[in-house]
């Protein structure tokens, strides 16, 4: 039966006390208890030392780090801290490497996490982001072919090894696809026959957007690819 954690006090005390009952040998009570020879050993020994309250758990912790900070660093660090609340952990630690130059100083991240946890840290609010302004309101659709969109949707490889760069070009208002054409590159030279295909077939837009950061094509710009 082996010890559960509901009861692990209990399963202790009943250990100690069905071995002194000497009806069973220490090896026949662990394979009962299911636990090794080395753990029933170790609480008969505890019993044996300190009677009930040595069968209690006891801290796993250390009781030395090689890895700790001396106290006097530490008083050090937070006195200084105190005294210039605006110093960062670097900053503190430079002070006291020209103060006492013999002094194991901790790494900065070690001196920030103790400031920390001495309440010497003001918790940092989270950074809102910039947002930046794009300028003016894009206009909006009021009726079919007002404004066209454009975008290229990426890129891919096709079979043969070579790039397909899909274009785009759907009507703002009604949301109808005017065209979805591929090509082998994205410039004005294979591109402007789409558009004037679309413009001998649909007219000319007031505006056509391209998906591009503060790209619009209006006026003159329309004539001169519909030329």
């Amino acid at each position: 039966m082996p010890w559960k954690d509901a009861s692990l006090m209990d399963q202790r005390r009943s250990f100690v006390i069905d071995h002194g009952r000497s009806l069973w040998s220490v090896t026949e009570l662990c394979d009962r208890y299911g636990i090794s020879r080395k753990t029933g050993y170790k609480w008969l020994e505890r019993y044996e030392r300190e009677g009930p309250c040595g069968l209690a758990d006891r801290s796993r912790r250390p009781h030395t780090s090689p890895h700790a900070v001396p106290e006097p660093i530490v008083a050090a660090l937070l006195k200084l801290r105190r005294r210039r609340p605006s110093w960062s952990a670097k900053k503190l630690l430079w002070q006291l490497r020209q103060r006492e130059p013999e002094w194991p100083l901790p790494a900065i991240s070690t001196a920030q996490a103790i400031l920390k946890r001495h309440g010497l840290v003001a918790p940092r609010g989270r950074r809102k982001r910039k947002r930046s302004h794009p300028g003016r309101p894009l206009t909006q659709s009021t009726a079919a072919n007002d404004i066209w969109t454009a975008d290229f949707k990426g890129e891919f490889r096709t079979l043969d090894g070579h790039y397909c760069y899909p274009l785009t070009i759907i009507d703002d208002y009604t949301r109808y696809v005017l065209a979805c054409d591929a090509f082998l590159h994205t410039s004005h030279k294979t591109t402007a026959a789409s558009f004037r295909r679309l413009f001998r077939t649909y007219g000319l837009p007031q505006i056509i957007r391209f998906c591009l950061p503060q790209t619009t094509l209006s006026g003159q710009g329309l004539i001169q690819v519909a030329a």
